[in-house]
């Protein structure tokens, strides 16, 4: 196997390994500025999305799905069958597959990235940190709380 060349982020120039990726393969993406429809080889490797021109090249653009908000079906929105959209705040990102398995696990694959990546998913688990008593039942009464309205408490004098 050839080894690809990393992607460079322009911005930061920080280089990001591409190689042992999580998912790869050929999509279709609209172009940002002229909106036209260019075949890229895209690879999802953690939190990143990069696509490059061939599947051999440094990529050249990166979706960092860690601001991501969405990944969806997008057939209506875009007019193409296979088509979904990745979106932030400030941009959405239109693409389609060859077929509706590849759009499928392409969905599948990024949505789980931007769940991992997501505050919610690396929160503690709340159940660890509840309060129980010495038998191991759930103490209801949050005594220790900062907010109670204690007179002792600092927060309520």
């Amino acid at each position: 196997r050839l080894h690809r060349p990393p992607f460079v982020d322009p911005t930061t120039n920080i280089c990001y390994d591409t190689d042992n990726s999580d998912c790869e393969g050929w999509l279709t993406k609209q172009s940002m500025w002229l909106k036209d429809w260019r075949r890229r080889y895209f690879i999802l490797k953690g939190s990143k999305l990069f696509f490059a021109k061939s599947e051999y090249e440094a990529p050249h653009g990166m979706i960092d799905l860690s601001t991501c908000t969405t990944v969806k079906s997008a057939d209506l929105k875009c007019h193409k069958r296979n088509s979904f959209e990745i979106s932030t705040a400030e941009t959405t990102y239109l693409i389609y597959a060859d077929t509706e398995k590849e759009k499928d696990d392409w969905i599948g694959s990024v949505g789980r990235a931007i769940v991992r990546c997501s505050s919610t998913y690396q929160r503690e688990n709340t159940a660890a940190s509840r309060n129980y008593d010495e038998q191991g039942q759930q103490d209801d009464d949050d005594d220790g709380s900062i907010y109670s309205n204690d007179s002792n408490n600092p927060y309520f004098n």
